[in-house]
């Protein structure tokens, strides 16, 4: 059975930090694509982030890109976002997602991945 499950959320300041994580379990090894996706209240999900699982290249959204860092550990099955420099529009549950048939030109399409976790609400607020 497969089984993600995010850690990491809470409620920031602008400016602030924070570091999200997410354990998978039932689908492991290097050919497995985990990536990081987020839905803000009334919006639709959108692409976060994510590590390319044969090169380890990184690709990020625009809205993200320089503050928000991606790693991964194959061993351990975990893929973990460090955000910096939070914004209030950072605001949203985050969802980490993976397959194990992903092609490079899906990477950003959320319907393309079979498995997603519970997601972890992260709040940016004053």
């Amino acid at each position: 059975q497969v089984q993600l499950v995010e850690s990491g959320g809470g409620t920031v300041q602008p400016g602030d930090s924070l570091r999200i994580s997410c354990v998978a379990s039932g689908l492991t090894g290097s050919g497995v694509s985990m990536t990081w996706f987020r839905q803000a209240p009334g919006k639709e999900r959108e692409f976060v982030a994510a590590s390319w699982r044969t090169t380890g290249r990184t690709y990020f959204a625009d809205s993200v890109k320089g503050r928000f860092a991606i790693s991964r550990d194959n061993r351990k099955n975990t893929l973990d976002l460090q955000m910096t420099s939070l914004k209030p529009e950072d605001t949203a549950i985050y969802y980490c997602a993976a397959s194990s048939t992903l092609i490079l030109s899906s990477l950003r399409n959320g319907a393309a991945y079979a498995y997603w976790g519970q997601g972890t609400q992260v709040t940016v607020s004053s």
